[in-house]
């Protein structure tokens, strides 16, 4: 009797987990974004709930030397220009999830965005904010990009 109580838990459990993920990114014609808030370039949150953008990066703003932090003080300058470029973009815009790809290894959605029926990623890269990075799942197909002494695009 006991492990019958445990099946009728995990069944419950999973659809629990099932409404939820839905409410985050529910069926294709209402994935408007409704609340956005940029941590870096590339990642945040979406109506309340952690993101990141799929198959690119943008430069990281931590601290030179800290884990997942910048490499060098150029990279931080990059990601704080990055950050305030995609921050007005989507300012005010239509920003809608195109496609989702579940969840990378720290827990965040993985989408596609489109701002204004623009693809972001494709904005992003065009002004240089973003580099190419594809991913295959969570495995990344190439080494992360190097935004140290690479010249970007000029806006």
């Amino acid at each position: 009797m006991k492990a019958l109580n445990w099946i009728w838990l995990a069944v419950i459990f999973g659809v629990a987990l099932a409404a939820s993920a839905s409410e985050i990114f529910p069926a294709d014609d209402e994935r408007v974004a409704t609340d956005i808030y940029w941590s870096d370039g590339d990642s945040g949150r979406l109506n309340g709930h952690s993101f990141r953008l799929a198959n690119v990066d943008s430069p990281e703003k931590g601290g030179i030397g800290s884990i997942g932090g910048a490499k060098c003080e150029l990279e931080r300058e990059r990601a704080f220009e990055a950050k305030a470029f995609i921050i007005e973009l989507t300012r005010r815009a239509d920003v809608r999830i195109s496609k989702s790809y579940g969840d990378d290894r720290y827990g965040r959605e993985v989408v596609d965005l489109e701002v204004n029926g623009q693809d972001l990623a494709e904005i992003g890269l065009r002004e240089g904010v973003y580099q190419p990075w594809p991913h295959k799942g969570q495995r990344a197909m190439t080494k992360k990009p190097d935004w140290c002494g690479r010249k970007l695009a000029s806006r």
